[in-house]
């Protein structure tokens, strides 16, 4: 069972005991401090626990502001990279605009050292993300 370590109007963060962290976007609205909060969280989480692999549930989500993306893109994904993020499964959601503001982030990973893969389906982005080293060293 996932140990809660985090939780705010954005979401909340867990960590499995298979080594990844799940971070599950909340569908209530949230401000931009609580999405950078979360991050800040996930981030704080990787380096604590020295892990590599997220679990990203998207599943009723609101989207991310432009504001946000440009934020997550550009200083969040860099500093994440840094601290060991390595492997991110993406369980997307149905809503295009969601979809959209993923597809802004996740193609600003160029250059990076980070794979992300996007799922329908919770087991099958557990499957991969396991199949991942658990740590970058």
């Amino acid at each position: 069972m996932p140990a809660v370590l985090f939780t705010n109007p954005a979401g909340q963060l867990s960590a499995d005991p298979a080594g990844f962290l799940r971070a599950t976007w909340g569908s209530q609205p949230r401000s931009s401090q609580d999405v950078k909060a979360l991050f800040e969280q996930i981030l704080l989480q990787l380096q604590r626990q020295q892990w590599s692999r997220i679990l990203v549930s998207q599943i009723g989500m609101q989207p991310f502001t432009p504001a946000d993306q440009q934020w997550i893109a550009h200083d969040w994904l860099p500093r994440a990279v840094q601290g060991g993020y390595r492997h991110g499964a993406v369980v997307v959601s149905a809503d295009v605009l969601v979809r959209l503001a993923t597809a802004y982030i996740t193609t600003h990973v160029q250059g990076l050292p980070l794979t992300y893969r996007s799922f329908d389906n919770p087991a099958d982005a557990v499957r991969w993300l396991e199949r991942q080293p658990k740590s970058a060293g």
